[in-house]
């Protein structure tokens, strides 16, 4: 009892002294629980709710100071600031220890009057009994995340310990549960099955114990968005090259087999998945075929499309992957070489 009027009265001091000639428009303290009671080792959250606006809030553990707002005093490490808002001001504590166990004392200023409320904190040590028959669920050995390559088999692993026995699931999150175990196989996996893999272990003794994976697939470029355009003389123009890769696509231009590189004409910009070939001022040298080439380890795909004169050509370019027809290829620039002469 003598302690926690001391306590008190040191609250109260603080109190005085921090908020000498100051007001505020008022607040009402939201009560604290008597007690807590937590296991040596475990963490906890005293909570001090408040309703309105205070001003000089402080934690005191007996006649320590822990935190004037955000000001922390305490040269503890465990604990930390949980919230400071107009309507929490609340302290967390990890690792409790036995000489933590005592009095707690939330205060603050509101209407020229401190205001305070406590709680007391019992820390109990751990029964040997309930130690020796139970422990909690905990991960102990997981996969790594991994990078596959598309139509390859993905094998995951999650090892876990506890009394009673732990259960295991995997879990994806626009799926929900994928499996039960300890093991989730993936065959001939797609690209749309690159995602973060969860595994779950409980068994009611504690909270249960996660760990995400993440899954990359690999796969080779596949342009997917390419057409034909037109352009008038001395504007400028575009042609966009759109491909999705994993990992991303490198491009590259070619007119009539040759490799173009940015020039006073036109100017080539790639980005993570397209790119663009901008024509700064259109020449007539500029009408014809042009080739969009992204490729990354895994292999390459091909689109061709027309910069043309407006009412010579429609439609959209010719996308081929690497080993496509040359027939196809001399076909499509025969094609070319008929409209432009013809326009």
């Amino acid at each position: 009892m003598k302690r926690f009027l001391l306590l008190l009265l040191s609250a109260t001091l603080l109190l005085l002294l921090l908020t000498a000639g100051s007001s505020v428009s008022g607040a009402e303290l939201g009560h604290l629980p008597d007690n807590i009671t937590v296991l040596e080792g475990d963490s906890v959250t005293l909570r001090c709710r408040i309703e309105e606006e205070v001003t000089h809030r402080a934690w005191l553990n007996r006649s320590n100071i822990l935190y004037t707002g955000t000001d922390k005093w305490t040269l503890d490490n465990r604990v930390t600031m949980a919230n400071n808002n107009d309507s929490d001001f609340s302290i967390h504590i990890e690792k409790v220890r036995v000489y933590d166990e005592g009095p707690y004392i939330c205060t603050f200023q509101a209407n020229n009057r401190p205001l305070v409320t406590q709680v007391y904190l019992i820390v109990q040590e751990p029964d040997p009994f309930f130690s020796a028959v139970f422990s909690s669920a905990r991960i102990v050995n997981v996969s790594r995340s991994v990078s596959v390559n598309e139509g390859e088999n993905v094998n995951l692993f999650c090892l876990a310990v506890g009394r009673p026995e732990p259960t295991v699931t995997w879990k994806e999150q626009e799926y929900g549960l994928m499996s039960e175990g300890e093991f989730l196989d993936i065959t001939e996996i797609k690209r749309q099955q690159a995602k973060d893999y969860e595994c779950i272990t409980n068994n009611g003794v504690a909270p249960p114990d996660q760990h995400k994976v993440k899954v990359t697939v690999n796969y080779p470029p596949m342009i997917t968005d390419m057409k034909n355009m037109p352009a008038h003389l001395g504007k400028t123009a575009i042609l966009r090259c759109e491909a999705m890769a994993v990992p991303p696509a490198a491009f590259e231009w070619y007119r009539d087999e040759h490799r173009l590189d940015s020039d006073n004409t036109l100017r080539i910009k790639n980005e993570k998945t397209r790119s663009l070939l901008l024509f700064t001022n259109v020449t007539e040298k500029h009408f014809g075929n042009y080739t969009c080439s992204a490729s990354n380890r895994l292999g390459a795909s091909n689109a061709s499309m027309l910069l043309f004169r407006p009412g010579a050509i429609q439609g959209r370019g010719t996308a081929l992957t690497s080993g496509a027809s040359g027939a196809i290829c001399l076909l499509l620039s025969l094609s070319c070489a008929f409209f432009l002469l013809k326009a």
